[in-house]
């Protein structure tokens, strides 16, 4: 989760740059354009012959670990040493390395910021895992963020691959409609990121990195899950498979908690209170949402079956605010048009606050190759 409160920006001097630029500040993306594709330093000779694939979702917040960062978890920080992202990267490396995921989907992770020491985090983890090839979608380019000095940044979703990866498309979402134009100037643009991978075995398939919108007060999930599945239903209806993963930034349905206000607040915030405005939390309010993800559980396969994760929620829980906190919420998530084989879903837990290397858990599923469609 990005909050971002900083985005308030609102100055005469980011104006007048605005206004006498001949470049500017924010790249604002076209509809669908082409991913940045990497390729590792050093290449290693993938399997041709496979049963199972294992796949994995993981936010990592930009390899800066559990750190109070000022734009959530109610903390200060702006600005990382070079050296914490450095080692938040080899805990990350290590941990993909001991779990071995065939294909990872993973979401914040930045490639040219201030904040991470503009160290390119799609390529430095390429050349420090077992992965060959990669691919890249920003949902947040800007020269200059004035927000406390937060400066240059460019994060977004991207697609490991021990497999080549032959199409890769970045797949605008809609944009926050909760906003004044000047802070959706500066603001994220959420992606679908597309791609077509030469995995063995399988004809036809498709990996598919989301990252939707956390903050939104509106129906902007809404609008962006919608994309999302219209573009699944194409790749469905032309006998293509595939397998979605990441950060939906919505909880299951028939969750038992659903707002999460009181629990996320900062000091000196207040919510549900008879004054209060915002009556609810940005990012923390999923009552009038609770119902959006069933149409993924109905058409496709998760990784996580729902009647398991209604047995026992907080054993699939993904996700906390709280810099200090343990996991209190699921957001991220694994589907397929395919077939996971039952119980191979790991929700990695045990990454506990004291070693924690992200606000978000990691999730894997392993899936049967040879019986899609």
């Amino acid at each position: 989760m990005v909050n971002c409160k900083g985005i308030a920006l609102i100055s005469f001097a980011i104006l007048g740059l605005m206004i006498y630029s001949c470049d500017p500040l924010v790249n604002k993306f076209d509809d669908v354009e082409d991913a940045e594709m990497y390729t590792a330093k050093n290449i290693e000779t993938p399997p041709n012959n496979i049963d199972t694939l294992i796949f994995m979702t993981w936010n990592i917040r930009f390899g800066v670990a559990r750190l109070p960062w000022f734009g959530d978890c109610c903390g200060n920080k702006v600005i990382v040493e070079k050296s914490d992202v450095h080692q938040n990267l080899e805990n990350i490396a290590n941990f993909i390395n001991e779990v071995r995921p065939d294909i990872i989907f993973m979401q914040e992770v930045d490639i040219e910021s201030k904040r991470t020491a503009y160290i390119d985090e799609v390529q430095w983890l390429l050349d420090n895992t077992y992965f060959n090839y990669g691919c890249y979608a920003s949902m947040w380019d800007a020269q200059f963020v004035p927000s406390d000095g937060l400066g240059r940044i460019n994060t977004g979703n991207a697609i490991l691959s021990r497999w080549k990866i032959e199409e890769a498309e970045r797949i605008q979402l809609p944009l926050r409609g909760d906003q004044d134009a000047l802070t959706e100037y500066f603001y994220l643009r959420r992606n679908l990121l597309k791609t077509k991978i030469a995995v063995p075995g399988i004809n036809d398939f498709y990996a598919l990195d989301i990252h939707m919108s956390a903050f939104s007060t509106d129906d902007t999930k809404q609008r962006q899950l919608d994309r999302v599945i219209e573009e699944l239903e194409t790749l469905d209806n032309t006998n293509c498979q595939f397998v979605i993963g990441g950060d939906f930034n919505l909880i299951p349905p028939g969750s038992d908690s659903t707002d999460f206000c009181d629990e996320d607040k900062c000091a000196g915030e207040s919510f549900h209170g008879p004054n209060d405005d915002p009556m609810h939390k940005e990012g923390s309010y999923f009552t009038p949402e609770i119902d959006w993800l069933q149409v993924m559980y109905y058409n496709y396969s998760p990784a996580v079956p729902h009647p398991d994760y209604l047995s026992d929620q907080e054993h699939y829980f993904t996700h906390t605010p709280e810099w200090d906190g343990f996991w209190n919420r699921k957001l991220d998530y694994l589907f397929t048009n395919m077939s996971w084989i039952t119980g191979t879903d790991s929700t990695y837990q045990d990454i506990t606050v004291q070693n924690s290397l992200s606000d978000h858990v990691a999730v894997s599923a392993k899936l049967e190759v040879g019986n899609g469609k």
